[in-house]
């Protein structure tokens, strides 16, 4: 594999030397105090998990595009690297249904090996993540615009099972969801009853299983039951015929591939660059949201940024085995904790049992009917869907329900790239403009009371002299309220003032927008004879101040840390200028 130096890679390394690696795998933590109880429960949860993981694996490699061997292949080194490196006790790795989506995308516009590069990519870019500390700042992404393009990866994985579910032996599908449900509807009427009855029978065994017992897999039951009884009525019935498997895939490989690479270029990285930050974010995404409910359940604390470098181990090594993208499964890991486990040793034994059934019981797969596993799919996608989740929102402010629309309604029609980086824009749009309505100008002029808008009891009343007006911003000075500001400050000037404070003990932070707008404000306020006067200046604030030159421009001593000496200030100033214009 051709490796690229360049510039981005050195300075990023040098960014990351300044702060020490936050890189602690949480297996190393657990086994410092492992015990013989320790292991035995989570052997017992590793087993019971790698049965879960099975057909859920087999399901998404074929739903992505790709062989059941390389869904295996997937959930076995990618669910190894993510218990071993991982930053959660308990999470459990592997491919999940949400990449389905992209992944099949990706594969129908560069092939497997574009999928390779735009996984290893995305790898990357998590372990970036992960070494410049995002692990917590991830989990700042709008909940609507997780729940919009959950919502519509459903959708989508439900559209793509319709064929195999009624069994209408459709090739060629069109990728896009208008175009495929127009050919469904043109065709319904080549379903095929043998694999419908199929179908039906894997949905209510995948269903109703959890009734009888929750530590039953109804996935993997109903593959067993159905896999048998398909096999034995067309061995009994020359009518009844379901595609299987091994049919549409030929004989599966019981081998580990052997390490391949692949070539980058700027071209190809360029290309698949879109791709590959759909992938990271939405790995990062789910993988941070299913350690958050694993936290929640075993009172366990994740370490996200270990957590996010884990998950870009795993993504950086599959690929080289020809595998798909991976995250943490929430249904799997949850799985994991209500059996017992409780370290990442648990996840280690389910990578190691699938292995185990890679290595010996393959050929017995061939026979799984297509339309049983287009069943377990749907069940995914109905749990996926979050609808109850969807209806809360709907009694939320217009602005998240408007996210929310907007990200699902574009994953289903275009694809989810488009959806996050839209969904993204928009809900920075909306949180701005919260922002700015939510944040206050006030002005002040002849007194003026210290504790207001404090939890003080004493109140302090300061008399402002005439010529002197005060103007508080009550939160962040950034580009949107700069703008605000000046253009309220400029209305509510009755006269031209002698001295203008401006009070900003509620400026958490000022970006390079307001440190511009706010010199222009004090050149033109300068040239007009007018002094600025700056009050209750944080030291994270005044320090942005000083790199812009704010203090050499008005001079030091009229950033003040307090009103009450700015008040001074001014009213000392405009008594010295009125008693000049006086004489």
């Amino acid at each position: 594999m051709a490796l690229l130096n360049n510039q981005g890679a050195t300075s990023a390394a040098k960014a990351v030397a300044g702060k020490a690696i936050d890189f602690h795998p949480k297996l190393f933590s657990s086994i410092r105090s492992y015990s013989a109880e320790k292991f035995k429960a989570d052997v017992i949860a590793g087993i019971v998990v790698g049965i879960v993981a099975l057909p859920l694996a087999i399901a998404f490699g074929i739903a992505s595009g790709v062989s059941p061997t390389i869904g295996l292949i997937t959930a076995i080194i990618g669910g190894f690297m993510v218990s071993f490196f991982g930053g959660n006790t308990v999470q459990i790795g592997g491919p999940t249904g949400a990449f389905i989506v992209i992944v099949y995308n990706i594969i129908a516009q560069f092939g497997l090996h574009g999928l390779a590069i735009a996984t290893f990519m995305a790898g990357v870019i998590l372990v970036l993540m992960g070494l410049f500390r995002l692990g917590t700042i991830i989990k700042f992404i709008p909940y609507p615009i997780v729940v919009g393009f959950t919502a519509g990866i459903a959708v989508t994985i439900f559209s793509t099972q319709i064929n195999d579910f009624f069994g209408l032996g459709l090739s060629d599908i069109p990728g896009q969801f208008i175009p495929k449900w127009g050919m469904y509807f043109t065709n319904f009427d080549r379903i095929s009853l043998p694999a419908l009855c199929t179908s039906v029978v894997s949905l209510l065994i995948i269903t109703l299983t959890p009734r009888i017992s929750k530590r039953l897999p109804g996935a993997l039951l109903a593959i067993i039951i159905v896999t048998a009884a398909a096999w034995i009525m067309s061995t009994c019935f020359s009518w009844f015929h379901v595609e299987t498997i091994g049919e549409r895939f030929g004989t599966m490989a019981t081998d580990i591939p052997a390490p391949h690479g692949f070539t980058l270029n700027m071209a190809t990285i360029n290309m698949l660059l879109p791709s590959a930050f759909t992938i990271a974010v939405l790995g990062a995404i789910e993988s941070l949201l299913s350690a958050t409910v694993a936290d929640g359940v075993t009172g366990s604390r994740t370490n996200s940024n270990t957590e996010l470098i884990g998950q870009g181990i795993a993504n950086i090594t599959v690929p080289f085995f020809g595998g798909i993208p991976v995250t943490g499964a929430i249904a799997r890991t949850m799985t994991n904790i209500t059996n017992g486990g409780r370290t990442p040793v648990a996840g280690i034994v389910h990578a190691l049992v699938l292995l185990l059934i890679f290595l010996f019981a393959m050929p017995l797969i061939n026979y799984v009917p297509l339309a049983c596993l287009a069943a377990v799919l749907m069940v995914v996608a109905y749990n996926m869907s979050g609808w109850r989740t969807i209806v809360g929102i709907f009694h939320s402010p217009k602005s998240d329900i408007s996210v929310l629309l907007v990200t699902f309604f574009l994953t289903v029609i275009f694809d989810l790239t488009i959806a996050i980086e839209i969904g993204l824009l928009l809900a920075v749009v909306l949180f701005m403009r919260r922002v700015m309505e939510n944040t206050e100008i006030k002005v002040y002029s002849e007194q003026l009371d210290v504790a207001e808008g404090t939890d003080l009891s004493q109140h302090e009343v300061l008399n402002v002299n005439p010529g002197v007006s005060v103007y508080e911003i009550d939160g962040p000075f950034f580009f949107g309220i700069a703008t605000k500001f000046d253009e309220l400050m400029r209305s509510a000037m009755k006269e031209k003032p002698i001295v203008r404070i401006i009070r900003m003990r509620k400026v958490s932070f000022i970006d390079a927008t307001g440190l511009h707008n706010l010199e222009i404000l004090i050149k033109s306020s300068q040239s007009e004879g007018i002094h600025v006067v700056l009050s209750g200046v944080k030291t994270s604030v005044r320090t942005s101040l000083e790199h812009a030159g704010i203090d050499r421009l008005i001079g030091a001593d009229h950033i003040c840390d307090h009103i009450t000496k700015a008040v001074k200030m001014a009213n000392l100033i405009a008594a010295e200028t009125n008693a000049k214009a006086r004489k």
